[in-house]
């Protein structure tokens, strides 16, 4: 029994073996090639180059500025290699005396562990002409490793800032989203940069290399390009943007230039802030600075500044109101105030203009005729002839997160404040105050709506990868609509030409040129005061915003340009003589002939 019990645990162990050496031989054979040519083979990622940004001129916008980052060997962290360590960080501190020791063995550490054999970031950007004094020794060193790194660049500084955007260091959530911004370190932020990040970022190549037993390189087996040094071209140009930053210098709020069919020519939000603090990092109290005043120079208020329209809203008011439910001869004799309610709605003239129609009322901007016509339209035609045309909704420009404003309705009152809509409300919709809200670039958009007829898309873009990037539009007006247009874009020559246009006596324009004014309130005037105060007399933040925004020439339509002063008061005052240095601007460079 004993001897068949033997013969049977040798029988069984033989068999056990057996089937083990069949399968670490052969069943898991391919498993093992894999395991020995990992420990043999290595895959590198090659970071590309961002792309750069130029304005329709080619005059560099954001270009990178060639350096260095430098990398330690793994590993260096033990009792046996500390010394290594130490030492390297003192060779790097005394040939670079501008480096700490402090910050480069923080960085060290952060990314040592014991399942990483690749190569550190100690110094994320170093100057090429820092480098290059000293590059012959590092290279020599086995532990350290000299890398290309570019680093972005603005030329132009705060010039278009809040349009062009900056990049900065990729935090967590952005490598998470994109693993590639783990290689690269930099993404764009806000602005172009952000908008068209995934193109100006490029593609990852990526080396094949043998590797011997100490993870150090042999030969290189195999090399794929990064796909990189993208070109994205502008509509903007730089020469003008320049001009219009002076133009604005110690004012807050935004300017538009745009064609007629949504190329922005040059635009701007104010105040603005140097693009290259952000990529080089700033001390705190700058931060604090920056973000605590209240000017916001960090919004971009072009599409993120929310405002009353105010009376430039009145040409596509005026435009419902003369296709609708009233004709472009009705008219009201304006005696300066309309009692309802139990509140007085005045016009902004004291002893009131008098008899009034669809002209006289854009051209003088008389608040009675828009008041009246208001509350025989009604919100509900109002609000939706207004998103109809435009309103209410994003623009559509190539820059992220854009704002869609506020056409105030009964619905979107009762869904937002639970409140039933008063017909008070209606009259103040009317002269774009109450809980309207635009943002510049759609009052822009809409002063090309009715220079053309159609609703163009801004845009920032003129050429992607060398493929030109096409103007779109929408067809928006019924057939009364077209045929009554011109009666509209006469009122807005006269705001500009007429002896009693709102605007006339502030220009001195070479172009001919139609626009609107408008004055919207930041603070409601209590119904007990009788004479209001002129705007000059108010505390600055006290006073109202003024806008004018303007196309011409007249005779035919070729570029819109709106200013928007916050607090500047009467909008021709504060605006009429920016905007006239702009066309005579636009005049010189030739972009409109005579």
């Amino acid at each position: 029994m004993k001897t068949k019990l033997i013969i049977f645990f040798f029988i069984s162990t033989w068999l056990a073996l057996s089937v083990r050496v069949f399968f670490l031989s052969i069943n898991s054979h391919s498993h093992y090639v894999k395991l020995s040519t990992q420990n043999t083979i290595r895959y590198e990622r090659i970071a590309p180059v961002r792309g750069e940004i130029v304005d329709n001129k080619d005059r560099p916008i954001a270009i990178n500025k060639l350096g260095f980052r430098l990398q330690l060997a793994p590993h260096l962290t033990g009792k046996k290699n500390i010394i290594t360590l130490n030492k390297e960080l003192k060779i790097l501190k005394k040939l670079l005396p501008s480096l700490s020791v402090k910050t480069m063995l923080k960085n060290y550490k952060k990314k040592e562990s014991f399942y990483n054999h690749n190569y550190i970031d100690i110094v994320h950007f170093i100057p090429y002409e820092k480098i290059l004094p000293v590059y012959s020794i590092l290279n020599l060193r086995e532990n350290i490793k000299i890398i290309p790194a570019p680093k972005r660049y603005y030329p132009y500084k705060n010039i278009a800032a809040h349009m062009i955007g900056y990049v900065s260091r990729a935090n967590k959530k952005d490598i998470d989203r994109d693993n590639l911004l783990g290689l690269i370190g930099y993404v764009g932020k806000t602005g172009i940069e952000r908008y068209y990040n995934s193109y100006l970022q490029g593609k990852s190549g990526i080396r094949k290399i043998q590797v011997n037993a100490r993870n150090q390189e042999v030969a290189q087996l195999n090399y794929v390009k990064a796909d990189e040094d993208k070109k994205l071209k502008l509509t903007l140009d730089m020469e003008l943007q320049t001009y219009i930053s002076k133009l604005f210098e110690g004012k807050v709020g935004s300017i538009v230039v745009m064609d007629v069919n949504g190329s922005i020519l040059s635009a701007g939000s104010f105040p603005n802030y140097n693009l290259n603090i952000f990529v080089s990092g700033m001390s705190y109290k700058m931060y604090d600075d920056l973000s605590s005043s209240l000017d916001h120079p960090f919004t971009n208020k072009l599409v993120h500044g929310l405002y009353p329209p105010g009376s430039a809203i009145k040409p596509m008011l005026g435009l419902l109101y003369i296709t609708s439910d009233l004709s472009s001869k009705w008219g009201v004799d304006c005696k300066s105030s309309l009692p309802l309610g139990g509140r007085i709605f005045r016009c902004w003239k004291r002893k009131g203009h008098g008899k009034t129609g669809i002209v006289k009322a854009i051209r003088e901007s008389c608040d009675d005729f828009f008041y009246k016509g208001s509350l025989i339209l009604g919100n509900r035609k109002m609000s939706a002839g207004l998103k109809r045309y435009g309103l209410g909704a994003k623009t559509g420009i190539d820059l992220p997160n854009e704002f869609i404003g506020v056409v105030p309705s009964r619905e979107w009152k009762l869904r937002k404040y639970h409140k039933a809509w008063s017909a008070g409300e209606t009259v103040n919709m009317s002269i774009g105050q109450g809980d309207f809200l635009v943002t510049p670039l759609q009052i822009a958009q809409q002063t090309a709506f009715i220079a053309t007829g159609r609703v163009p898309t801004p845009h920032l873009a003129k050429e992607i990868d060398g493929i030109k990037y096409k103007d779109t539009y929408k067809n928006v007006l019924n057939e009364k609509e077209k045929r009554q247009l011109p009666t509209i874009r006469k009122a807005m020559y006269q705001v500009c030409n007429n002896p009693k246009g709102t605007a006339t006596s502030y220009l001195h324009s070479k172009v001919t040129i139609a626009g609107k004014t408008g004055t919207a309130q930041v603070v409601a005037i209590k119904q007990d005061i009788l004479k209001r105060k002129l705007e000059h007399e108010m505390s600055y933040y006290r006073r109202s915003h003024a806008w004018f925004t303007t196309y011409g020439p007249y005779k035919n339509p070729q570029y819109v340009v709106m200013v928007m002063v916050e607090h500047g008061g009467h909008g021709g005052h504060a605006a009429g003589s920016i905007v006239s240095d702009i066309y005579n601007k636009l005049l010189e460079l030739g972009y409109i002939k005579k």
